[in-house]
């Protein structure tokens, strides 16, 4: 009736550069479908997010893909058996979710790039945000504040 049930949540992979290089505007939770190998390679570690990001490949479709997602070959696997590394990756979302994503998307210029990747008990999810990117002077600018923060910080401290 109420909420779903809380699931464990362990972080296989965070894309660092995202928050650096992007304006998180909005985040939300997607299912990813996955062969038998892939889990099993995120199960030892085997992925990079860094240069990931989501479209809908199909301007009529409400089907959202996770492309470049590098995710290991599976140590002990075969190579006929063994996942193509860097092959698209379909997202599962609610049909809702991905018109109002899409119709964001495509007005306001903005881009989907996934923050993390987890295990949410048996299943995998990828952490996706809706983003605007940085501009060089912006990054600077917050470098800056950053900077002016921490000397706050330092002085308070040496003053106490």
């Amino acid at each position: 009736m109420g909420s779903a049930p809380s699931r464990p949540k362990r972080t296989i992979a965070y894309n660092r550069k995202a928050r650096h290089e992007y304006e998180i505007l909005e985040t939300l939770e997607a299912g990813i479908v996955l062969t038998g190998t892939e889990v099993k390679a995120l199960r030892e570690g085997r992925c990079n997010l860094d240069d990931s990001y989501a479209v809908f490949t199909d301007p009529n479709s409400h089907e959202l893909w996770l492309l470049n997602l590098h995710i290991g070959p599976y140590s002990h696997a075969s190579a006929q058996a063994n996942h193509e590394p860097k092959r698209p990756r379909k997202l599962l979302l609610h049909k809702r979710e991905a018109i109002r994503l899409r119709t964001k998307v495509q007005e306001k210029g903005l881009t989907l790039i996934p923050l993390q990747l987890y295990f949410s008990g048996p299943y995998v999810k990828v952490e996706l945000a809706l983003a605007r990117g940085k501009k060089l002077y912006d990054r600077r600018e917050e470098i800056r504040r950053r900077d002016l923060e921490r000397e706050l910080r330092r002085s308070l401290k040496l003053r106490l």
